[in-house]
């Protein structure tokens, strides 16, 4: 097997187990190897450090995949899935969950959601996708689900030299998938839905609302379908209006309102949050709730300042309508946006707004999305309940 040594001075972030290999953490290569091989890291010094996939057309060269000498093969991933899904079902609701979450089950570039009894894959990089044939065999063995679904329509992979695609790889089923969620069912569009359909990473959080919401009225911005919105109908609000900029959005949600029986509470709207927010200013309209939950507002270190600027508009005009004593539970996916940084822009919003805010409590990623102590790209999503006085 080829061996890829490390830059001197620059092996310690791989000895401590962080998952990514730069090019430019890399001196060298012995031997001839094809991307997308397996390929042995060792320090300057010639110190084994593990082994893992290699690419050179990524900038993440090589993804770690062990630390030990052991053979990355069929028993190998077999072993490593089924630790996965064990811990799932130890912490996790099991209708809905994140099966793989990629550098945090050890399984780098790996994506899977569950959604009732079908699966959801994703491999991301040119090293896993090579072994996709035997993870799709590998989960069928283990959960034995109805189907499972490819969503390989990712840009991510070009940067990795391969297509863009999706598709059955189990089974041929509707796409149009319901599922259950702390009690609220959702139809989720495995096909053409963002990302694998659906965001699972705030089940947790939209759980944590319950207390904030009941007998309220209730504003959700950035519905998409609903999720947030309709949890809160479940749990007692008096009413709730969810907006999203995207019509598809808006009537994906409102169906997702009618099948729980919500939509007499529940209601959507097609709009810009940003004018939105501004509008309700402007006409005294008052909520006893907010909830913000915005799409990632930066990609890129490049484009933080921008990000900064956008959570504080949307949070500083949200704190302005809130009635005194109401909350604003808001987040941020955004990965280069950390929790400090987050709560700064909060703590700003708030002064600009002049108001006083408490928190209530701060929250993360649910379980089922653990986080990789050697790996702070691994924990990206903030949730910040707060009470506006």
């Amino acid at each position: 097997m080829a061996k890829a040594f490390i830059v001197k001075g620059k092996e310690s972030r791989t000895e401590y187990g962080h998952p990514w290999i730069f090019k430019s953490d890399i001196s060298h290569i012995d031997a001839d190897i094809e991307p997308g091989d397996i390929v042995d890291v060792y320090s300057s010094k010639n110190k084994f450090l593990g082994r893992g996939f290699y690419n050179p057309k990524s900038q993440i060269t090589i993804r770690m995949l062990t630390y030990e000498h052991e053979e990355i093969n069929f028993e190998f991933l077999y072993n490593r899935i089924n630790n996965a899904w064990n811990y799932r079902k130890q912490v996790a609701d099991i209708n809905s969950c994140r099966v793989i979450f990629a550098e945090s089950d050890f399984l780098p570039a790996l994506v899977v959601d569950k959604f009732s009894d079908i699966l959801v894959v994703q491999t991301l990089a040119l090293g896993i996708d090579r072994f996709k044939n035997d993870i799709v065999n590998i989960l069928d063995e283990i959960i034995k689900p109805r189907g499972i679904y490819e969503r390989n329509d990712v840009p991510v992979r070009l940067l990795e030299g391969l297509e863009m695609q999706k598709g059955f790889l189990k089974g041929s089923f509707d796409t149009l998938v319901e599922m259950t969620e702390n009690g609220v069912k959702f139809l989720v569009d495995v096909e053409n839905g963002q990302k694998t359909g659906f965001f699972l990473d705030q089940k947790e959080n939209r759980a944590a609302i319950a207390p904030f919401v009941k007998n309220a009225k209730v504003l959700d911005c950035f519905t998409h379908t609903g999720s947030f919105a309709l949890h809160a109908g479940l749990y007692g609000a008096k009413s709730v209006l969810g907006i999203d900029i995207s019509e598809h959005a808006v009537k994906c949600a409102t169906k997702n309102a009618e099948i729980n029986g919500l939509d007499n509470v529940v209601k959507f709207q097609a709009a810009n949050t940003f004018d939105i927010l501004r509008e309700y200013y402007d006409n005294n309209e008052i909520f006893d709730t907010i909830i913000l939950d915005p799409p990632a507002f930066t990609k890129t270190k490049n484009a933080v300042q921008g990000a900064i600027r956008g959570y504080k508009e949307i949070n500083l005009r949200a704190m302005k309508i809130i009635k005194s004593g109401g909350y604003l539970i808001t987040c941020s996916c955004s990965q280069h946006v950390d929790s400090n940084l987050f709560m700064d822009i909060l703590y700003d919003a708030a002064a600009d707004a002049k108001k006083r805010v408490r928190v209530v409590e701060y929250r993360s990623q649910a379980k089922d999305h653990p986080v990789l102590l050697a790996s702070p790209e691994t924990e990206y999503l903030k949730c910040a309940i707060l009470q506006v006085v």
